[in-house]
């Protein structure tokens, strides 16, 4: 049976994956391609489209599965119910992270060992470990292990991933497939505006890390490029736990989410070859802000 703390997240992820994949009413929605995508077993995906089905997203049809009840455009408005979710800012996904970054916790663990170190009941644990999960930076083994995934971990390697980004997601800009998805430059545009006039006080460290990933994954989807997509998704995941260590500069964040919503602005007016050059720079110019602090 799946596990009741997973269903609002992969929930989440079905509705972000059918967003940037523009899907339209009526396609199908494969269990086991689902499944790999969010590398997770079939269960949570089951049970997540179950939930979406009481709420009128997906439609089940005997024998051939899941199928979306609207296309993405109508997707706008559904929102996932996050109420199970651990508290974004639980001091012991943060103590792991540390822990794990420091070398305090080996590559590998069990769930006795990780709640006598935090003291911990373990469903509490649990709801933490399948949060880390999710985010990809622990993987389960048989029985009640867990093994953490590769992380950047030196000022080097967090300095390379930063100048990879830069030249990855110019070059996707760049793409003569590369076509702005309305839906999602209207969500960047809305979430990076919360973001600028106040958020950036109350938000927690991950709801921050959270947005400005995902503004920057749907710069990169837009160019129809599932290698590029997947690279980028992948050194985001890497670098998680060395954000996480860094402490955050607040002050700067409206800086940042105001050129964000400036190379939202030169897409839009067909100055795609200007936006690509500032992305870069806008890249390259946060990592040498960032890695003097690792």
């Amino acid at each position: 049976m799946a596990r009741g703390s997973l269903t609002p997240q992969i929930s989440g992820n079905i509705i972000e994956f059918v967003k940037a994949n523009e899907m339209t009413e009526g396609q199908h929605l494969p269990l086991q391609m689902l499944a790999d995508a969010f590398r997770v077993s079939r269960a949570p995906v089951m049970s997540a489209l179950r939930s979406l089905e009481k709420k009128g997203i997906v439609r089940a049809e005997p024998n051939r599965g899941y199928f979306l009840a609207v296309g993405s455009d109508g997707l706008d408005a559904a929102k996932p119910d996050r109420s199970s979710d651990v508290d974004s800012e639980d001091p012991i996904y943060f103590r792991i992270a540390e822990d794990r970054l420091t070398g305090r916790l080996a590559e590998r663990v069990t769930e006795n060992e990780l709640m006598r170190l935090y003291d911990l009941p373990r469903t509490k644990l649990l709801k933490i470990l399948h949060r880390i999960g999710e985010e990809g930076w622990i993987e389960r083994l048989p029985g009640n292990g867990w093994a953490f995934t590769q992380a950047l971990t030196s000022r080097k390697s967090y300095e390379d991933g930063y100048a990879f980004r830069a030249v990855i997601e110019q070059q996707a800009m760049l793409l003569p497939t590369f076509e702005p998805n309305p839906d999602g430059f209207k969500r960047a545009r809305e979430v990076q505006t919360r973001l600028r006039d106040g958020g950036y006080e109350t938000w927690s460290r991950a709801e921050i890390f959270g947005a400005n990933n995902e503004f920057h994954e749907m710069l990169v989807s837009c160019s129809h490029n599932e290698f590029f997509l997947d690279s980028i998704k992948r050194i985001n995941r890497l670098r998680r736990l060395i954000e996480y260590h860094i402490t955050i500069d607040r002050s700067r964040l409206p800086k940042q989410t105001s050129e964000h919503l400036h190379i939202l602005d030169l897409i839009e007016d067909g100055r795609r070859n200007e936006a690509a050059a500032f992305l870069y720079t806008h890249i390259m110019g946060a990592g040498r802000i960032k890695t003097p602090q690792i």
